[in-house]
């Protein structure tokens, strides 16, 4: 008999696999759900709320095999933006690899954090402001549109378009937290209509730090027509579905839910542009996930811990006319297209849990730490593949 805890229960995703694991209980594995402070757990759904999740309460339980759904360090090294920023700085062999796959960046802090009287003065030592190199660099380039996002928003929130570099760092200062401004990518790929779009791509890392990615991706398309000349219709820009859905009387007009998925992109990018979705644009996210994830394998990984991590990640790209690919950014807690998510979430049991909690075990609830990657099946809505 098995034990699992969920303390993430606003998770679209994890409750999906909760009720996938009790209503999936069979004579060799059980599963049964224990409340939220229970500490004798084998799996642990645990909360994204900062200092929600105590790493160092998990583990200490000899001959019980835990398992949590969160790699420690994950959220303030790669989830948020500034620090991604930073991140990916940090992973190029040269200055000029830096911006290959990422807009170019600037790490911008409001005024009241650089105060010295402020509260939250460690921030301001552990990342520069560049507003100075910033505004030099924006002059100096003939395309001026910049996007201000904030390092932690969500949904759409906190973000400032404007071809005003001025405007964009007294945005900023008004902001209670570190933002990074991008260069805005003003010639973007696409779809009829001269509609943006992004991708949404789930990415999945095991227990043994192996790198998934779901077959199936969505692109996130916009209700309007993109317009470069104006920067204040948010609908036009920003393809986020709360966005659109709040504030575009077309939502769903050419998508439902505005969600366009692989098969229908990869025939209009066949049929338009002659271009293969399979052999330009997939090898190249598959390419930037792994760049992410295996340069933080040292600081991430829980070998030689008294517990297994396993994470769901969702990364978000964006192409341009060249069909080049820009990584966007990375959500730690992904929310999943409801035509996707049976699939995602049978296949993410059988990669990430079963392994650890085998149903043929004779060991009760001990851990099977050598248990053998288990076969996808046949899964026609998507499944992970390796990376």
């Amino acid at each position: 008999m098995y034990t699992l805890v969920n303390r993430d229960e606003d998770s679209s995703v994890y409750n999906y696999v909760k009720n996938l694991l009790l209503e999936g209980s069979s004579e060799k594995t059980k599963w049964k759900e224990a409340r939220q402070d229970f500490e004798r757990f084998n799996l642990m759904f645990g909360e994204r709320k900062r200092k929600g999740l105590d790493y160092t309460r998990i583990g200490h339980m000899p001959g019980l095999c835990q398992a949590v759904n969160y790699y420690r360090g994950s959220e303030n090294l790669l989830c948020k933006k500034v620090p991604l920023v930073k991140y990916v700085r940090s992973i190029a062999k040269r200055e000029a690899e830096v911006y290959q796959w990422i807009p170019v960046s600037f790490i911008i802090l409001p005024a009241q954090i650089r105060s010295k009287s402020d509260t939250r003065v460690k921030y301001s030592t552990k990342y520069e402001d560049e507003r100075e190199k910033l505004v030099a660099f924006a002059n100096s380039l003939q395309e001026k549109v910049w996007i201000a996002k904030s390092s932690s928003g969500a949904k759409g929130k906190d973000i400032f378009i404007s071809d005003n570099i001025e405007e964009i760092v007294d945005f900023v200062d008004e902001q209670t937290q570190g933002f990074v401004v991008q260069k805005y990518i003003e010639n973007p790929l696409l779809l009829d209509k001269n509609r943006k779009f992004d991708i949404r791509c789930w990415v999945l890392l095991d227990h043994t730090y192996t790198i998934y990615i779901f077959s199936e991706g969505v692109l996130r398309t916009s209700s309007e027509p993109y317009d470069a000349d104006n920067l204040k219709n948010i609908t036009s820009h920003l393809t986020n579905h709360c966005i659109q859905e709040e504030h575009s009387a077309n939502f769903g007009q050419y998508e439902e839910g505005n969600e366009m998925f692989y098969s229908e992109f990869s025939r209009y990018l066949e049929e338009t542009f002659g271009v293969s979705l399979a052999g330009t644009i997939l090898p190249q996210i598959n390419s930037i996930v792994k760049k992410c994830l295996l340069g933080l394998k040292e600081e991430l990984t829980t070998e030689g811990l008294g517990y297994h991590s396993f994470q769901l990640f969702g990364f978000d790209f964006m192409i341009d006319a060249q069909f080049h690919v820009w990584l966007l950014e990375v959500n730690g807690a992904p929310a999943c297209a409801k035509a996707l998510l049976p699939a995602l979430a049978q296949d993410l049991v059988r990669k990430a849990i079963d392994p650890l909690f085998p149903k043929d075990s004779s060991k009760g609830d001990t851990c099977d730490r050598d248990s053998s990657k288990s076969k996808t099946g046949n899964i026609t809505q998507g499944h992970f593949v390796i990376i």
